[in-house]
């Protein structure tokens, strides 16, 4: 499956962390620009975690796109400089191994794109959400918000029964 590289960049960077976070739409940030850090995050991100083989099913990625639009202001709240420079440290230096982690765990997950994809993301995600700068630990509130959220919508609107089960249980977050 071939993705857009704004789509990827929005999945990719809500599914790591503090991703819905740095991908907040410009008529969201109209009162307030986002912060260079931001900025950079929001235009580096999937660079810095150049998967191969993990990929995220369309239905996936539409429903984060939404749950990222819909951000409250007080969601938005936690685009600080320090937060994202403190993101962009951490992915600089972690992206290669989160990279390579989710690949190996989507080749060795079973069943469908659905089930790959909610396997390696949330394994990945477990692994490595503990070592996050604790300057993002609001971005994380939110990327959980935008993933639970998510997750909740696409397990009930599911119509693939393994699909339906993979989406809800993964739907706490991590």
């Amino acid at each position: 499956m071939t993705l857009s590289r704004t789509v990827r960049r929005t999945v990719l960077t809500t599914a790591f962390l503090s991703a819905s976070a740095l991908v907040c739409p410009a008529s969201a940030q109209a009162a307030a620009p986002l912060p260079p850090a931001c900025q950079e995050a929001l235009l580096t991100t999937l660079d810095k975690f150049p998967v191969t083989d993990f990929t995220v099913p369309d239905k996936v990625q539409n429903a984060m796109l939404v749950e990222v639009m819909n951000l409250s202001d007080a969601d938005q709240q936690a685009f600080t400089q320090e937060a994202c420079a403190a993101w962009n440290d951490w992915a600089t230096k972690n992206g290669q191994a989160v990279a390579t982690d989710l690949d190996t765990r989507y080749r060795n997950a079973a069943g469908p794109a659905c089930n790959k994809f909610t396997a390696s993301a949330i394994g990945t995600i477990k692994k490595y959400a503990p070592n996050i700068p604790a300057q993002t630990r609001e971005l994380e509130k939110v990327a959980k918000k935008v993933w639970q959220n998510t997750m909740q919508k696409l397990s009930t609107e599911a119509t693939n029964t393994d699909c339906r089960k993979a989406y809800n249980g993964v739907k706490a977050g991590w």
